[in-house]
């Protein structure tokens, strides 16, 4: 392979290094801005060339030891050799860049907030891999099994759980064709989730892995978010940090009150529940059955009245022909989309709040919404460390 010396010039949004060889953009992982290093074509392509790094020849001052031994190799970590502080600013920077080449949004940088929290031990939330008797993690690109014996991100009880799982793999009675699960915990109940197996894992399984690994739950989950529980279902959504989620409905709903509001995408209720609380009327939209299920047995255990309908929220949008005075999205990956953003924009409700887990989508859906809206607030809310993923918090209000 073609060996390069690489100059890096700056972090992207899916934690690459950048930086370009006679006008040519290359992409680089486990670097830093301003750091001289060694690397070689991979031969893959995403719109630019990918290298793999093979030495850093001049770190940058903020390079730092990681604290998993299996980073570089394990997929899910991007940025463990950089200073926590260095990794919430980088964000910001991202988050910025991203809203002015992809949106044209002049956003000031310096006034995106920051919602951060723990580091490290964060995660509720853990998919596992299994193949020949290991317990692992994905690596990075690769179907290729990393095996793991521990996962600093991930919460204390997560970690138990890779213990136990480990010694459980190499027993007769792990079944062989169980290739991926998912482990969801509060720190004392465990739900598990099958994800991928050549055939229906038996009952009895699962009552050995309940005596294995104490507060193993049959069915939903309740997590307890501030005064509130959340009934979760294994095929519901839940945010994945453990230290921010309270926070996060906190930033979203800031200020929001008045008679009327929405909430699209609305999941298991996370926000509908304090939404009911400062609203008199709220509908909650969720096109998931089982989700919706949840959520409205959430707001009957928090005793407050939501209309909960179960459909998309581009089909709920069609019929409907006046706006609330508040709604709040949180679309999937994919963003809100041009259609939902027409209906929005023809229904105009006078506060719209969009909580967005990807910067090029919410700058796309800013860049049209902007007919109609300004920004009046922008919050970045780390909740994942360690990693490239963001979630960001738009406030926008009507012109």
């Amino acid at each position: 392979m073609e060996a390069l010396q690489l100059r890096i010039e700056k972090l992207v949004y899916g934690g690459e290094g950048l930086s370009r060889v006679d006008g040519e953009v290359l992409f680089t992982p486990f670097v830093l801005p301003g750091e001289l290093v060694e690397a070689e074509r991979t031969g893959a392509r995403h719109a630019a060339e990918r290298t793999e790094l093979v030495e850093v020849l001049e770190p940058s001052p903020a390079r730092i030891k990681p604290a998993c031994r299996y980073f570089e190799r394990c997929g899910g970590c991007h940025y463990q050799h950089l200073d926590y502080p260095a990794q919430v600013e980088a964000k910001k920077d991202i988050l910025g860049e991203t809203l002015r080449r992809v949106g044209k949004l002049e956003i000031d940088t310096s006034s995106i907030a920051v919602v951060s929290g723990e580091p490290y031990g964060y995660r509720n939330r853990v998919q596992f891999h299994f193949d020949n008797g290991r317990v692992g993690f994905k690596e990075m690109g690769s179907n290729k099994l990393v095996p793991v014996e521990s996962c600093p991100v991930s919460s204390p009880k997560i970690n138990e759980a890779i213990t136990t799982l480990n010694r459980m793999v190499r027993d007769k009675r792990w079944p062989a064709f169980l290739t991926s699960m998912e482990i969801f915990t509060d720190e004392k109940q465990v739900q598990w989730n099958v994800l991928a197996t050549g055939k229906p894992v038996a009952k009895v399984f699962f009552e050995w892995l309940g005596k294995e690994v104490p507060g193993s739950v049959g069915g939903a989950l309740e997590y307890q978010a501030g005064d509130d529980y959340y009934k979760v279902s294994g095929a519901s959504f839940f945010q994945v940090n453990r230290f921010l989620i309270e926070k996060l409905a906190a930033v979203a709903l800031e200020g929001a009150a008045g008679a009327s509001a929405w909430d699209l995408y609305s999941g298991v209720g996370l926000f509908t529940v304090p939404m009911a609380r400062a609203f008199e009327r709220v509908v909650s939209v969720e096109s998931g059955r089982a989700a919706a299920s949840d959520l409205e047995s959430n707001a009957h255990r928090a005793k407050v009245k939501v209309a909960v309908e179960q459909k998309g929220t581009e089909v709920f949008l069609a019929g409907v022909k006046e706006a609330p005075d508040f709604v709040l999205a949180d679309p999937p990956r994919a963003g809100l989309g041009r259609v939902v953003v027409d209906q929005l924009l023809e229904l105009h409700p006078k506060q719209l709040v969009i909580v967005s887990c990807d910067p090029a989508t919410l700058a796309r859906d800013l860049a049209l919404l902007s007919e109609k809206y300004e920004v009046e607030r922008m919050t970045l809310v780390d909740l994942f460390p360690q990693t490239f993923h963001m979630e960001t918090v738009a406030a926008l209000r009507l012109k």
